[in-house]
């Protein structure tokens, strides 16, 4: 039998992935564990390696396609072994699993059987009975269960190609039958071409507005943009942002960055950049601030004793938010040398899985940009970020004397979730946040 290479799902809230390219051929010869394709998920860009030696065949979706996880998308063929030998091995009568109609599966593991709860867990979002899932050791695995969803494909699959059927969906084929709508006349975006219901509703939608007469150069909304563009709109959606405003005189801030970049340079370190200084002082201030540094998951609010605080990252096709883990326990030039590292990865495509999860606040930095001050979009499941702008130098009262001196000013905006923060719990984190600014040698001694 041929092996199937699927779709592999490599974080909890991944769907779907996108091939970037594919690094093998139709019809060539490749070897167990060597990369077949890259692929690109809403988070990083991954190999995808050949689960099998043999022929690579049977190739269904092309660069640039977006494809559901643990779908089949390929075959690795035994030599002189064919495609079509494999399909007529299966009957249209035989009784299979199907991933088709959502039914209720029992989900209560037997005495016999043992599996992961993350196993667990993905039989019940395929609707897979995890008492049929075969594996090889004492505990069922997810991959266990992702393999075991691929067979029973691919098994689908060719049966309704022997029997002649076009491959549909039940709610596919039932909504097809309400609306009066053929089946061959409807492009499938399932697994294998198969039609689902989405599939019978985007062919009822009235045709778009004519664009043939302008020219434009058309970008598909795909990958990290398209990751960007949902998170976003889901995040302004569900919730309800509240932002508030300080102004921080960074005149001390400056001269403190300039003694670490002394301190950097005689060390052999690399140059300690303003962001670099905000992730250590914004760790201060969310240790004092627990309900900032947290997530509303489940109806409930988790108060992170880590601070994993992200940075906002600018690519040529989106953007990333690379973590600084444990930013609290770091200092500035550890802090530096670790957030230098993440920027020069994410550039060079380099980030790993592990370098973008668990973070618990992100800092927007557009101040390098000219950008004075504005207000930006909660990053999903945190509860808060924060913009910051430009130091923008200013006259501004000094002392109670009403001097008045010229002094480098940023603003600072903060956007919160009023479900879990209220209007005073970010005032007095923003508040934190000033007075460490105005005097960050606190954090020197």
């Amino acid at each position: 039998m041929t092996t199937p290479v699927i779709m592999p799902k490599v974080d909890m809230d991944q769907e779907k992935a996108t091939i970037i390219s594919w690094e093998k051929k139709e019809g060539e010869t490749v070897k167990q564990d060597e990369v077949l394709l890259t692929v690109e998920t809403e988070k990083v860009a991954i190999e995808v390696n050949s689960p099998a030696s043999g022929i690579l065949a049977g190739i269904k979706y092309q660069a640039g396609d977006v494809v559901p996880v643990a779908t089949v998308i390929a075959q690795i063929l035994k030599p002189g072994e064919t495609l079509a030998e494999n399909a007529e091995k299966i009957t249209p009568n035989q009784s299979q699993g199907k991933l088709d109609e959502k039914k209720p599966i029992d989900m209560q593991v037997s005495k016999a059987v043992q599996a992961s709860p993350l196993a667990l867990r993905v039989a019940q979002e395929m609707g897979i009975n995890i008492n049929d899932v075969p594996s090889e050791s004492k505990k069922i695995s997810k991959e266990d269960v992702i393999a075991y969803a691929a067979s029973l494909t691919v098994t689908n699959q060719a049966a309704e190609n022997v029997a002649g059927k076009i491959a549909a969906t039940p709610a596919a084929r039932r909504l097809s039958k309400e609306i009066g709508i053929e089946l061959d006349a409807v492009h499938g975006s399932g697994p294998f071409g198969r039609i689902q219901a989405a599939d019978i509703k985007e062919t009822t939608k009235p045709a778009p507005l004519s664009t043939q007469d302008r020219q434009a150069e058309i970008i598909p909304l795909i990958g990290i943009r398209a990751k960007i563009a949902r998170r976003m709109q889901a995040s302004f959606q569900e919730a309800p942002h509240i932002a508030e405003t300080m102004e921080a005189d960074v005149s001390r801030l400056e001269d403190t960055r300039t003694h670490l970049n002394e301190m950097a340079a005689l060390k052999g370190k690399g140059k300690v950049s303003l962001t670099a200084v905000m992730v250590r002082l914004v760790a201060w201030a969310l240790e004092r601030n627990p309900y900032i540094n947290s997530s509303l998951i489940d109806e409930k609010i988790y108060l992170w004793k880590e601070v994993n605080i992200g940075v906002a990252t600018a690519l040529d096709d989106g953007l990333i938010v690379p973590v600084v883990r444990d930013a609290n326990h770091l200092s500035f030039i550890e802090t530096a040398q670790k957030l230098n590292e993440l920027s020069l990865r994410a550039r060079q495509g380099k980030l790993e899985l592990g370098d973008v999860q668990r973070g618990t606040f992100t800092i927007s930095n557009l101040g390098m940009y000219g950008v004075n001050q504005f207000r930006a979009i909660i990053n999903p499941p945190e509860n808060a970020i924060l913009a910051v702008g430009a130091a923008v130098r200013k006259p501004v009262v000094i002392d109670d004397r009403d001097t008045v001196a010229v002094r480098p000013i940023v603003s600072l905006t903060l956007s919160a979730d009023h479900r879990v923060i209220d209007g005073v719990v970010a005032a007095k984190f923003l508040a934190d946040l000033v007075k460490i600014i105005e005097h960050p040698e606190n954090l020197l001694e």
